[in-house]
């Protein structure tokens, strides 16, 4: 709590007092401020978009080396919720992003968050890769950090009573929207290609054995986040 109310101090404009009161009440810090600093941006977030985390940081880190092995290539974020990966990902690249989100709401705080940034990105509204396929656009990277978490998986209390769930669970033992996005991936995908997954820990195995189920002969790594867990998939082909 210390830690949290140091960060209010320094960045939260109104009542201090109110502020803690929000925090005691089981409130995100993040929340109560309205913003994030993510990858160097700030981002403003609230309830319908989920809090991007450090984790979503070292994904876009990764992104941003293995796309030198690509000229200018075209980069989707599946479930941008905030906008972080897209907006980070355009900046840090100096080029254009398409992102989505099934939420209208998040997408709301995505373009916010673009036109504060001066990021390239154009936003759809649509489920996993829908909107690429209707808009006949071929990709060479392909991010997505999607809900991953079973439904009965335990969470800490601040997480499930304040970040919306439709960016926290997922059917089929968190394997839902994965599974979506690989079945679909030929569609969208150019010959050349990178997919990069943010997933739980345990998800790494299941998930290679998808896309080597629909995607044939290609490669996958699991990569472990700097805490020592198993926090990304890299499937591609070059």
């Amino acid at each position: 709590m210390k830690k949290e109310i140091e960060y209010l101090k320094k960045y939260y404009n109104g009542s201090i007092n109110d502020a803690i009161k929000r925090l005691e009440a089981g409130e995100p810090v993040q929340y109560i401020v309205g913003n994030v600093d993510f990858y160097g941006y700030i981002l403003n977030v609230n309830k319908n978009v989920l809090i991007p985390r450090r984790e979503t940081e070292e994904l876009v880190e990764e992104v941003i080396k293995r796309s030198k092995m690509f000229n200018s290539p075209v980069i989707i974020d599946v479930g941008t919720g905030s906008g972080a990966i897209a907006i980070s990902l355009s900046k840090e690249l100096k080029t254009h992003v398409y992102a989505s989100d099934i939420s209208e709401k998040a997408v709301d705080v995505a373009k916010e968050n673009s036109i504060n940034n001066k990021a390239d990105v154009t936003f759809f509204k649509g489920n996993m890769l829908k909107p690429y396929i209707e808009n006949n656009i071929n990709v060479d990277i392909l991010v997505s950090n999607p809900p991953y978490l079973r439904k009965e998986e335990k969470v800490e209390d601040i997480v499930k009573n304040n970040e919306p769930h439709l960016a926290l669970y997922a059917k089929n033992n968190g394997l839902e929207f994965y599974e979506n996005i690989l079945i679909n991936a030929k569609k969208v995908l150019n010959d050349k290609f990178l997919i990069a997954f943010e997933i739980g820990e345990t998800q790494g195995e299941d998930i290679k054995v998808l896309a080597l189920k629909y995607l044939g002969d290609v490669n996958v790594e699991i990569k472990k986040d700097l805490s020592d867990k198993n926090r990304f998939v890299f499937v591609y082909n070059y």
